[in-house]
């Protein structure tokens, strides 16, 4: 009998509080500031989901073939009526993807599966995202900007 072993794909690991504040005090610092400027309200700073809808999700990425989820950066439409308070907003998508090897090397391809004869990417989103949905103040990656004639903002 043939035996043959999959691969595990790791890419990520564990990282400290340290590590976690820095690149969320960064985000503020050189992108979260203008985002919000732009956007006349504060953008949002995370996305929650719980982790029953995590698992799900991805059962059903493996279910379809599924060996790995890439978390695409997104923004909701400036007029999202939906949800009015997400408007402009960013939020992250979350998509089944599967590894393949090309000639030019390994690449992770979004997979597609067939809803209602037809063809539509395996993905899940809608998030509670913060702010403006915020339950909590952790202290991770809280930051003071400097506006100048602004003033500061605690962010």
């Amino acid at each position: 009998m043939l035996t043959i072993q999959k691969k595990s794909v790791k890419v990520g690991k564990y990282v400290n509080t340290e590590h976690v504040d820095s690149v969320i005090k960064n985000y503020k610092k050189e992108r979260w500031v203008h985002n919000s400027e732009r956007l006349g309200k504060e953008d949002s700073l995370s996305a929650w989901y719980s982790v029953d809808e995590l698992e799900e999700f991805l059962a059903n990425a493996k279910e379809h073939g599924a060996d790995g989820v890439r978390l695409y950066f997104g923004a909701y439409d400036k007029d999202y009526a939906v949800q009015p308070l997400y408007a402009g907003r960013q939020t992250i998508v979350l998509v089944a993807t599967k590894q393949k090897e090309t000639e030019n090397g390994n690449v992770n391809k979004d997979i597609y599966i067939n809803t209602e004869n037809q063809a539509s990417i395996l993905a899940y989103n809608f998030a509670t995202i913060c702010p403006p949905f915020c339950d909590v103040d952790n202290g991770i990656g809280v930051s003071i900007i400097d506006k100048g004639k602004e003033g500061f903002v605690i962010a």
